[in-house]
């Protein structure tokens, strides 16, 4: 699976705070659960399109 996430933006988000480096991996995978959660969503409600709400 290729990177959904830029690790750079989301250490510069987080400047405050130090970031493992595991924390990416387990992000990127929340990030592409949350994506084909999506992705089923509109294909149950008969659409091609994602939108804000399928989130």
């Amino acid at each position: 699976m290729s990177d959904l996430i830029v690790k750079a933006t989301v250490k510069d988000a987080l400047s405050d705070h130090n970031v493992s480096a595991d924390f990416y991996d387990a992000l990127n995978e929340e990030v592409a659960e949350l994506l084909d959660d999506a992705a089923e969503r509109a294909e149950a409600n008969d659409r091609k399109t994602v939108q804000p709400r399928d989130l």
